[in-house]
């Protein structure tokens, strides 16, 4: 059995059921928009999002779920989806998942428009509810994950990021929405409760892995995920080559800016890049980093008795870091 298959045999019929409730949130009276997320739930990915708050609930309440923990799921889909669309735009990017992009096949305005449909859809889905403390947590997600996207555009034009800079990126960034989906499970079964916040922080330490994981991936040999070097094309200061640059000399520094800033469309010089980071031993450090986030996650999870969903959750975080793409 493939590993997905797996960590989602414990919740196999929440998500079937999670499924249909979502393609129900998403629909509209406009045509067009039907046309459109109906294509996205088609290509959906492996839903990893809606499994952490199915997972962590479960977990939590003796294998139950209750009809918040749904809504939790769907509040989190809907934005996670949104985000992308979004994402897409902002990128210039065609393809998505193997598939064009919403933005490829409609154009930016309705791209955009779509993207703010879904958001306004995830936090109707709790108001219409009343659950207004999962409203809370998925606003300061959004809140976060912005910010932390500005922060990267502005050190991007002075390229003067620390690791402690960087951290802050990512948290805010990607591991900001999965401890969301954590600390929403947790509060859909057990609102005002301490696992609220433990939970949250077990997902940000997920988070923390999953981006430094993504960000290695640039330094593959093979394409896998995404094109090598397209984070040094587009100024990205990731882990690897933030402690490459920390264990260079002065001169060297300059050239990798200099690289980054000024060459970072040129393959020879990225690559030369590239090469450079490895020797310095940038990627190794970075999987120290990702494992440490890994274990200190897990840790989080020993003081919870042994179950279907808790094995689950292991494997769900061990997934993060030994994924191929």
């Amino acid at each position: 059995m493939k590993i997905a298959a797996q960590i989602r045999e414990p919740i196999e019929e929440e998500m079937e059921l999670f499924e249909n409730k979502f393609r129900e949130s998403m629909s509209s009276k406009v045509a067009l928009f039907n046309r459109i997320t109906y294509y996205i739930v088609n290509r959906k990915g492996k839903q990893m999002r809606p499994m952490f708050v199915f997972l962590t609930a479960k977990l939590l309440n003796g294998g139950e779920v209750n009809e918040r923990t749904y809504t939790g799921a769907s509040i989190i889909e809907l934005i996670h989806t949104a985000s992308l669309v979004h994402d897409d735009v902002v990128d210039d990017s065609n393809k998505r998942r193997g598939f064009f992009s919403v933005n490829a096949l409609w154009k930016n305005k309705i791209a955009v428009l779509v993207g703010d449909f879904l958001f306004s859809k995830g936090l109707l889905t709790a108001l219409e509810t009343k659950d207004y403390d999962l409203l809370h947590i998925i606003s300061e997600s959004v809140k976060a994950m912005s910010e932390g996207e500005l922060l990267q555009i502005e050190k991007a034009r002075r390229l003067d990021i620390t690791e402690e800079v960087y951290y802050e990126i990512i948290r805010q960034k990607t591991a900001r929405l999965i401890a969301s989906c954590c600390s929403m499970g947790a509060a859909s079964v057990k609102p005002d409760s301490k696992e609220v916040e433990i939970f949250r922080r077990f997902g940000e330490l997920c988070g923390m892995a999953f981006q430094i994981k993504d960000d290695l991936f640039d330094y593959g040999s093979k394409r896998i995920g995404k094109p090598t070097g397209i984070d040094i094309k587009e100024q990205k200061m990731t882990l690897p080559l933030i402690y490459a640059l920390n264990m260079s000399s002065n001169d060297k520094k300059r050239w990798i800016i200099n690289s980054v800033k000024n060459h970072n469309k040129d393959k020879k010089r990225v690559k030369e890049v590239i090469a450079y980071v490895k020797e310095q031993g940038g990627l190794d450090y970075a999987v120290k980093k990702m494992l440490q986030f890994k274990d200190e996650a897990l840790a989080l999870l020993n003081d919870y008795p042994d179950s279907e969903y808790k094995a689950s959750l292991s494997l769900m975080v061990n997934y993060v870091v030994d994924r191929k793409k």
